[in-house]
Parts: C-alpha cells; structure tokens; sequence
C-alpha cells in the first residue's frame, strides 16, 4: 500500500479513467465519437485515482440536492464510475479510493452520499446502507383495463428525438422532486440519459403531460419488437407524475401504444399504485423487488437535524470509523438534534443509521439482526416512530 499514490485526476486523464471502470464493468471502451458527450460527466477535481506506476482504481462523484423526510433538500456527492483494475483487486485500492473521497466530501460541507451498489458487499465497510427498496412489475397489456375512475388525463406532448436533450431537463425541474429519496439533476448527470439514447438499439421516446399550470408528469420508454410476428415489450425507463390528472393521461397513453404485448416497470417505489388502476390489479403483476439507492452520511449531526421526526427522544450512539468525527452520541427528538453525554438507548454503526435515516428499515428490525443494540424495548419503539416516514423513499435517478 506504500507504493500507491492516490489523487484527484486532471481533465485529460479522465478518458483513462472511464477506461479503468468500464474495464471493471466487464464493458467496452467508450468510441471517439461519444466522448464528447461523455467526459461532461466528469465534475472538475471529483474524480480520484490510484495509482502504482499506471491509474489502477477509480471513483467519481457530483454534486446534487437530495430531498430528506420533512422535504429539505440537503447536498448530496452522487458517487458513480467506482472500479479497480482486474489484476490489483483485493490489495486495498477500494479502500484507499473510498477514504479519500468520502475525506473530500467531508471536506467540501456534504451531507449525504449516495451510489448504486453493482455488489451489495462492498459498501458497508465504508458506511453506505441500502436507505430505498425498489419493486418491479409487468403489466398484460392486451388484457388489462384501466378503471372508469382513472381520470382522462390532460394534452400529451411527444418530444422527439432533436428537442429531446433540450426538453427532458426543462420538465424534470419543473415537476421538482419531492418525495424523499429524489434527487436533482445536474448538468453532470444528463449526458448520462444522452448517452444511453445514442447506444440503445431501440428508440427511447417520450412524453410529456400538460396540466393547467404546465408539465406535471412525464413517461420515458423503449419498445423491443425483434420480430413483427413475436411478442413485443414496452419497458418503461421513467415514469414520474405530480398529479391524477397526469397519471391517468400516461397510463391511457401506454396501453393505447400498438404494437405490445408487455409494458414493463422496473424500478419502482414501494407504494407504487399502478395495480389498482386496473380493473383485474393480476394484470399488473410484481415481478422482483430489492434494495434501489444506498446512502451514506458524510455529515451524520448535519443529516440528522435536516430532516423531521414525530413522537419521543432518543439517544443514539453512532460509530463511523472512516469519518471519525461523526462518532458521538446525538439526542433526536422532533424538535431538533444534538450531540449529548447522556447515556445511550441504542447503539449502531453509521451504515446502519444510514438504513435508518429515510424509514426504509425500522430499527426494532435492524435490533434483529443485530445491527442495532438497544438498552431496552422502550428505546426501539421510539426510534421506530421518530425515524418512521409517510411515504416510502424512492429516488428514480439512476447514476
């Protein structure tokens, strides 16, 4: 480990960079042609590299704003590109990367990180926690029926393939994320959808719907038809509505697309509602559900007094071995959070607040397994309601 040098990387090695992960990835270097479009994903001095004698590890992150329970958005690094060459796997690049970067968020007054993990063993080490569950379905589209109640909806507009770099970012931040768990979209992370549209074989359409005050809902798909004669699949990319009205209108819309057979929903919130639009909810049938959005906080007291909290206090001792100053004991009760010398109720680590934090888990089940000590029941079944939430987390952007 003495030998490795670990560093933010200069603009002109990025392209090594994506190299790096991708090669990790088990995917092929990104062509001349998109590089354009590709290296504006990379947010000046974000990304870091380990080095030996060549880049051997990588790890990048963007600043966005994340929406907590209570509705305050706090800054979030969204960390992506995480990838350590094959030949030096398992000799403590991973964790020379990880350290420097959550040092450097610290650093830069983040609250929140958060990624998409490829493996579900690595991250907890560093502090992140699977914070969202995020649930699939698969609608019959030839033989499902949208109730009468479902309202018609409003005018749709179809955005084509030349406005769509322009309009896409336009309609997502006049919806303005709200639910906990969602997410702004910076300029760093619309190359991404950018980029899928370039290398997808199927065309990716969309469509906006139109309420009285503008755009309050927007559907993005992609049809997979290999053969006129074989069944087809519409698989929605996103769909995210701000009203009823919205709703209904991109529902009829969907089932109304020729051509399919099967309308595909992947990763969606648990309260997702589409089921009961139908007349048989079968037709509209859960497919496979797991963990969506892991979090970590880099600021723990700072991510503790942004969002709200109902019922009783209590007094948590959290340990955070990599960032070691958010180790201490914080009283937390709904009218606000501080650090305290009184003795603790419940003990845990900082991935497992991070399970906590957006009511994802409850720590009455957390205490199960293990992951939380509890001096007695009384303690669990506050912190069950103070970190309980109205609605499920679900972020909805992938990065």
């Amino acid at each position: 480990m003495s030998d490795y040098t670990v560093r933010t990387l200069r603009p002109e090695e990025t392209r090594a960079a994506s190299l790096v992960f991708r090669g990790a990835m088990h995917l092929p270097p990104i062509k001349d042609e998109d590089w354009a479009v590709a290296q504006r994903l990379y947010q000046p001095e974000r990304t870091f590299g380990v080095f030996d004698t060549e880049l051997i590890g990588t790890a990048r992150s963007f600043d966005a704003e994340f929406v907590v329970p209570g509705g305050r958005r706090v800054p979030l690094g969204a960390v992506t590109a995480v990838g350590v060459r094959s030949d030096r796997v398992r000799r403590g690049v991973l964790s020379r990367l990880m350290r420097a970067q959550l040092t450097d968020l610290a650093d830069r007054g983040t609250t929140l990180a958060g990624l998409y993990a490829s493996e579900a063993v690595i991250y907890g080490r560093f502090g992140y926690g699977p914070a969202t569950t995020e649930q699939s379905f698969e609608v019959d589209r030839r033989r499902a029926v949208l109730r009468a109640e479902v309202p018609a909806g409003g005018e749709l507009e179809l955005v084509g393939p030349d406005a769509f770099a322009e309009r896409m970012p336009q309609v997502y931040a006049a919806i303005a994320p709200s639910r906990p768990g969602m997410m702004t979209r910076p300029s760093h992370w619309w190359p991404l959808a950018e980029l899928h549209r370039r290398w997808t074989e199927n065309p990716v359409v969309m469509v906006v719907h139109h309420g009285p005050s503008g755009p309050d809902g927007y559907v993005i798909y992609q049809v997979d038809r290999k053969h006129w004669n074989q069944p087809s699949t519409l698989e929605v990319l996103e769909l995210v509505t701000a009203s009823d009205a919205a709703c209904g209108g991109l529902w009829r819309y969907l089932l109304g697309v020729d051509l399919v057979d099967t309308i595909k929903l992947p990763g969606r919130p648990l309260d997702e509602f589409a089921p009961l639009l139908f007349t048989d909810p079968r037709r509209c049938a859960r497919t496979e559900g797991g963990d969506g959005l892991w979090l970590r906080l880099v600021d723990v007291p700072a991510a503790l007094a942004a969002r709200t909290y109902e019922g009783e206090p209590v007094v948590v001792e959290v340990a955070d071995p990599v960032l070691e100053d958010n180790s201490g004991r914080y009283r937390i009760s709904p009218g606000g959070v501080e650090r305290t010398d009184r003795p603790a109720e419940l003990r845990l680590d900082v991935d497992a607040l991070a399970m906590l934090y957006l009511g994802a888990w409850r720590a009455s089940a957390l205490a199960t397994a293990g992951r939380v000590r509890a001096a007695d029941e009384s303690a669990l079944t506050r912190a069950d309601r103070l970190f309980a939430t109205e609605t499920p987390a679900w972020c909805g952007t992938h990065f």
